[in-house]
């Protein structure tokens, strides 16, 4: 997997997008921090857990099922079944997989973003390319650079103005498979004009009553970056000024943006090291107050019984598009994960917050949805004023017999500044991957993740990576 000669800082002249393609085209994996290189594993050991659990989910069955009608032969693995295919199909499949539990990483500064779901796309170019443990790494690590980047450029943020975050994502995606496929910097460019013209994403898909659609769109995003820059590799060309020219990114999305943030300060340090993980398989904005939550009703060893009202201060947002009325009585999966009232009805009824609570028996269990008019959320602009810094939420639990408890939290476990430790991303890794991988088959995995940059071939990681278990 050869790299372009270019200097690694990037040039002073052409399009923004030529410019992030020179810097990533002559990245290497000695380029990188040693802090870097360990959070790429951290978030690749994420990831394949989330996959793994992600693998029973019904969305993902219905997707495998299409992809082995309608893939084509190719090197790629797509993780549980172990089945080759080629790499946009297993983009996809395996973007999906991580996604669809909504319990893989997560960013928000002005924008929301899942940066893992593009490590499928480095995945499967990889394996396409040959590519080694150090690779697979380095992709990782410029996804999460740029995707995160791309996060904090709009003022404000493009979902304020109803566009969902995979909108970035596809122009993200082609800059990782590009560089895993060693291409140079100018197909680099042409693959993210391809990819990212043509793959802007509504915000209906998190709006309301939500369906499938909502983890599947950001696994298209990637699905569409790997086709980009296979196209990219043979000659096909995309529009340069995609993001900083006319009808691009900057003047179809305004009013403002800083575009100096997609460059400035390249490889002095690296923006995975500020990502966060999720401790809850629920939208980002639910943790701190199932937090805040847990910690008020099993430190006061409340029953429901004993819980009369449950007062949530947060976010507009999170008032807005998590306790809209469709919340208050949530059908599916994808509704109950991004419902403030279930995900905090669980938390009093069950005293954990898990995939165990997204079944269709647990969203309709009675003694949840009984919960489930007791929470109360409001917006308050003194918390409105110190995201995405802090991610504060204040909550109140009024008791039968008249007591207020009351917790206010600044961010949630998982946040950088409060993360998971390695002994405990192994732990949600074994429980996610458990119903599907025998004890000797996750430890076979967890020993190449944390030693990748020993992983001659990323196909390697890939074989290991098979169910064994029915």
């Amino acid at each position: 997997m050869s790299a372009s000669t270019e200097s690694s800082r990037p040039t002073l002249s052409g399009t923004v997008t030529a410019r992030m393609a020179r810097w990533a085209a002559s990245l290497t994996w000695d380029d990188i921090g040693e802090g870097a290189r360990h959070e790429a594993s951290r978030y690749l050991l994420d990831s394949l857990g989330c996959a793994f659990g992600g693998y029973r989910q019904e969305d993902a069955r219905i997707a495998l099922e299409v992809l082995e009608e309608i893939g084509g032969s190719g090197p790629a693995h797509i993780l549980g079944s172990g089945r080759t295919t080629d790499p946009v199909s297993a983009a996809l499949a395996n973007a999906l997989m991580v996604r669809v539990m909504d319990y893989n990483d997560i960013y928000w500064q002005q924008d929301p973003s899942h940066p893992s779901d593009i490590i499928p796309a480095a995945m499967a170019a990889g394996e396409r390319a040959g590519g080694s443990g150090k690779d697979l790494a380095l992709g990782i690590v410029l996804g999460h650079e740029f995707e995160m980047r791309f996060c904090e450029a709009a003022f404000p943020g493009i979902r304020e103005r109803g566009w969902h975050h995979a909108t970035l994502t596809a122009f993200v995606s082609p800059i990782v498979a590009g560089r895993m496929l060693g291409l140079s910097w100018e197909k680099i460019q042409h693959a993210v004009g391809i990819s990212a013209s043509r793959h802007a994403t509504l915000g209906a898909v998190t709006a309301g009553k939500l369906t499938m659609m909502k983890n599947t769109v950001d696994p298209m995003a990637t699905q569409s970056g790997v086709l980009a820059a296979l196209l990219a590799e043979k000659g096909y060309t995309g529009p340069e000024h995609v993001v900083d020219g006319k009808e691009g990114l900057a003047h179809c999305f305004g009013p403002e943006w800083k575009l100096e943030v997609l460059e400035d300060g390249l490889g002095e340090s690296w923006r995975i090291e500020r990502c966060g993980m999720k401790a809850f398989p629920t939208e980002a904005l639910t943790h701190a107050p199932i937090s805040a939550v847990l910690d008020l009703v099993v430190g006061n060893d409340l029953t429901p019984e004993d819980v009369a009202e449950v007062r949530i201060r947060s976010l507009a947002r999170a008032a807005d598009i998590l306790a809209d009325p469709t919340k208050y009585d949530p059908r599916s999966k994808e509704t109950a994960d991004h419902s403030l009232p279930y995900v905090i009805a669980a938390a009093i009824a069950d005293r954990q917050v898990t995939p165990a609570q997204f079944t269709p028996e647990k969203i309709m269990n009675p003694r949840i949805r009984a919960q489930l008019t007791k929470v109360k959320v409001t917006a308050d602009p003194a918390i409105e004023a110190v995201f995405p810094k802090l991610q504060r939420v204040a909550v109140t639990i009024r008791t039968a017999d008249g007591r207020e408890l009351v917790k206010e939290l600044d961010y949630p476990k998982g946040d950088p500044r409060n993360p998971l430790t390695d002994a405990e991303v192994g732990e949600k890794f074994d429980a996610l991957a458990a119903p599907i991988l025998s004890e000797g088959a996750r430890e076979r995995i967890k020993e190449a993740v944390w030693r990748l940059e020993k992983v001659e071939k990323i196909s390697d990681l890939m074989a290991l990576c098979v169910a064994d278990r029915t």
